[in-house]
């Protein structure tokens, strides 16, 4: 699946939002709600991120998202695959960064569709 069509997409879960306006976890989540993205924050660090209720994984969300940007290393990203893969989640942007040759193979043998990019770049071209 292409960029594109991962960005037609309305709900979004990012994971590894942060409090910290210099990190790419707050950036991306700022913007991704600014652009009317229904996006939920997931970091077990924090209970809120922009006064919004933060998750601390996905299953703690109240829907499944369409898309999961992902905010964070690859060896937490992995546990963040298996599971996106367990409740179904079919996409995961993955910010530079934040993935390896593990990852992307195991998301593949899950059957998730993954585009590699920065999604702060990829916005300001819809």
């Amino acid at each position: 699946m292409r960029e594109e069509e991962l960005l037609k997409m309305k709900t979004w879960a990012v994971v590894g939002a942060t409090e910290n306006q210099e990190k790419y976890g707050y950036k991306i989540y700022q913007k991704l709600k600014s652009r009317g993205y229904k996006v939920y924050p997931v970091n077990p660090n924090y209970s809120e991120v922009e006064g919004d209720k933060c998750y601390s994984n996905l299953s703690e969300l109240p829907e499944v998202p369409d898309v999961i940007d992902m905010v964070v290393a690859p060896r937490h990203g992995i546990k963040v695959v298996e599971e996106a893969a367990r409740l179904g989640i079919k996409n995961i942007w993955l910010q530079p960064g934040t993935v390896n040759d593990e990852l992307l193979k195991l998301a593949e043998e899950k059957g998730i569709n993954t585009v590699q990019a920065c999604v702060l770049v990829a916005l300001n071209y819809v």
